[in-house]
């Protein structure tokens, strides 16, 4: 009776150990930039690229033909309501386009770039 209940128990263990890893969610959406943009600091080439977020370690990685390009921390921000599709914003800072947030489609939370404190990786 022991072996059974001891054995039912690490069951529900794994069980609710898996289920937590199940609610991170990974957004990937492929997109084009039409110029040059800087991802905190990291020149990313015009080109086709996946922009993903991972909401559990919270952050944005953009990457081409599976290499990371550029890294950076992020921040979720709550929307009125879901985006109809993926949205890209950036802004112009010293003649240069910069990576201030995406939204991917279907979600109530828009992802803000945070440049301070935040990593980079690579360039193109």
């Amino acid at each position: 009776m022991k072996s059974i209940m001891s054995r039912m128990l690490v069951v529900l263990m794994v069980g609710a150990l898996t289920s937590v890893a199940a609610l991170a969610k990974v957004h990937k959406h492929k997109v084009t930039f039409e110029e040059d943009i800087k991802v905190n600091g990291t020149l990313v080439k015009r080109g086709t690229y996946d922009v993903k977020f991972d909401d559990e370690s919270n952050q944005l990685t953009i990457a081409k033909n599976g290499k990371v390009v550029a890294q950076a921390m992020a921040r979720l921000e709550s929307r009125a309501k879901k985006a109809n599709d993926f949205q890209l914003r950036s802004t112009n800072k010293d003649n240069e386009q910069q990576l201030t947030g995406v939204t991917f489609g279907g979600s109530d939370k828009d992802v803000i770039v945070v440049t301070e404190g935040a990593s980079t990786t690579g360039s193109n």
